[in-house]
């Protein structure tokens, strides 16, 4: 069966055809959208200014330095650097950055939702 230009196939007709249609999430679909835009780069500049600003990097980058210092620098890796301070820095993130982010988010949502 064709299917119109001007609409997408019904679920019934999807199964009849026995065609099998990659479901993108709600997640997958807002990612799309704020990269098509260029607004998840400006995100991006957001968080690392916010994180600059806020002391964050300058944290990370003392903790990295001391478990070098307390492992040895020849017995560390980056993999295993990233696997220790990865959690550390995701829950030391401020609050206040993260609300900004969401903020933004929703706003952008709200923006391209809008008819």
């Amino acid at each position: 069966m064709k299917h119109s230009v001007n609409r997408p196939p019904s679920p019934d007709e999807d199964v009849a055809d026995g065609s099998e249609k990659e479901e993108l999430t709600l997640r997958e679909i807002i990612n799309v959208k704020l990269v098509e835009s260029g607004e998840k780069e400006n995100l991006m500049e957001l968080v690392r200014d916010r994180l600059v600003e806020s002391g964050w990097k300058d944290e990370m980058r003392i903790a990295c330095r001391e478990h070098v210092k307390k492992k040895g620098r020849k017995d560390v890796t980056v993999d295993e650097l990233i696997r220790v301070i990865t959690p550390k820095g995701r829950a030391s993130v401020p609050d206040d950055v993260k609300q900004e982010l969401l903020n933004r988010i929703q706003n952008f949502i709200g923006s391209v939702a809008a008819p």
